[in-house]
């Protein structure tokens, strides 16, 4: 049995949301073809995401100095160290987010902070900085209004390029992108475009 982890990252659901809603048709199509694995569902939006800010780095040099942190402090570092324990104890991760300014919304870049964590998902070595995560695999779906994966502006898209930098600095070895494009852009396709992502989505979680 297989630990699943489903991030979203969007505020919106599968029925105003491109991402959210091949996302669901992924994770459904997943569930389907394994009945055993368990899915945990992570909206970030809804989840108590800290950034790490004075009182993180308060909390953590108390707690290598062996000292008292405050109620903020206890609350910000613990919370911290749930969402990475969690992460290290999964299987497999679904990331979907849209693409928004060339990125992904905030609330990511907050929860990959969360998880890049010295002696949990990488280590430090004489060599420089090795990954932990080397039995793992991962996937982004992400939706773009326009058309990122080829042409001009493919050197503007850095959500995936990103996520792809941090998944293989943890040393997953299975990093996957499916990507819905060009429904901003070419607004008369849309339905289709979506219809055609939702198709492929169901025939990747059958392989995931």
């Amino acid at each position: 049995m297989a630990n699943v982890l489903f991030i979203t990252a969007h505020p919106h659901d599968g029925s105003q949301s491109y991402s959210m809603a091949v996302g669901e048709a992924f994770i459904k199509a997943y569930q389907e073809s394994n009945k055993n694995d368990k899915v945990t569902r992570l909206d970030l939006y809804k989840e108590n995401i800290p950034h790490i800010d004075n009182d993180v780095f308060s909390g953590w040099g108390k707690l290598q100095q062996g000292g008292e942190l405050s109620p903020q402090e206890k609350q910000k570092v613990g919370r911290l160290s749930e969402l990475c324990d969690q992460f290290v104890s999964a299987d497999k991760y679904v990331f979907v987010t849209p693409m928004w300014n060339f990125s992904f919304p905030p609330v990511m870049k907050a929860y990959i902070d969360s998880v890049c964590v010295a002696g949990k998902t990488f280590k430090y070595t004489e060599q420089g900085p090795v990954g932990l995560m080397k039995d793992k695999k991962a996937l982004h779906i992400q939706a773009r209004g326009g058309i990122y994966s080829e042409g001009p502006a493919a050197s503007l898209e850095m959500g995936h390029r990103y996520l792809t930098v941090i998944m293989q600095f943890f040393g997953v070895p299975s990093f996957d992108g499916l990507f819905i494009e060009g429904h901003n852009q070419f607004p008369e396709q849309a339905e289709d475009l979506k219809k055609e992502a939702i198709k492929r989505a169901e025939e990747l979680a059958k392989s995931f």
